[in-house]
């Protein structure tokens, strides 16, 4: 027996689209509207379910009534070569007038009693020209969407970190500064330092040469003493 045709309209009804970049999740929306005069019970189900996160993925949906479903698509490396094979169905039926317990009406419904609605899935990724409006009013929204109190905020940090950058700049300058002053202290110090390593160096010389003479003199006075005697 062929199943009854699905009484929820859907929109999009045949393909869920989602817009790259793919380096962050893609949302794709689902609306789905109940125009009958009975509450419909509903279900989302995928091929690829590791790679989708669907809320909500099941519930009632109220007579003449609609609600949105997300379709969250997980970042992944696009490759353009490759077409999607994804699919979602959209299962329902319709809510038995005393339910109680949803899940136990999806175990207990007959094949006939369900109704299903199929969609594909395309991955596209923006033209150069799209990139480029994306990131030029980025900038504008996003400045649209701070108030007062968070861009004085911004500013006063801005302030701090302009202070902070010149203190820096100081600093470094001081450095060399003292740097170059401690350099040239240190010249003349050793300057000074060899000149008194050379004077040493000449009194100990001297000093040698004495000492030898007295010796030479004190030889000499003790062999002509010997030759007195």
């Amino acid at each position: 027996m062929a199943r009854p045709e699905q009484v929820l309209v859907l929109e999009p009804q045949h393909e869920l689209k989602f817009r790259g970049p793919f380096t962050d999740v893609v949302t794709a929306t689902l609306k789905l509207t109940n125009p009958t005069d009975r509450n419909v019970c509903f279900k989302v189900k995928t091929t690829a379910p590791r790679r989708y996160c669907v809320r909500p993925n099941s519930g009632i949906i109220d007579s003449g009534t609609s609600i949105n479903v997300s379709v969250m698509l997980q970042p992944f490396d696009y490759d353009p070569n490759e077409k999607s094979k994804h699919k979602f169905m959209v299962q329902s039926m319709l809510a038995p007038r005393d339910m109680t317990d949803m899940e136990g009406v999806w175990k207990e419904a007959k094949p006939e009693e369900l109704m299903d609605s199929k969609l594909r899935c395309t991955f596209e990724m923006p033209l150069e020209n799209d990139k480029t409006t994306e990131h030029s009013a980025l900038p504008k929204s996003a400045s649209a969407s701070l108030d007062d109190g968070e861009v004085k905020k911004i500013m006063e940090e801005c302030k701090q970190l302009q202070m902070e950058v010149q203190r820096l700049r100081e600093e470094n300058k001081q450095i060399r500064e003292d740097d170059g002053l401690r350099k040239r202290k240190v010249t003349p110090v050793s300057s000074h330092h060899s000149n008194t390593m050379v004077t040493m160096t000449k009194d100990e010389g001297l000093s040698t040469r004495v000492l030898a003479l007295c010796l030479l003199f004190f030889v000499i006075g003790a062999i002509v003493g010997k030759l007195v005697l």
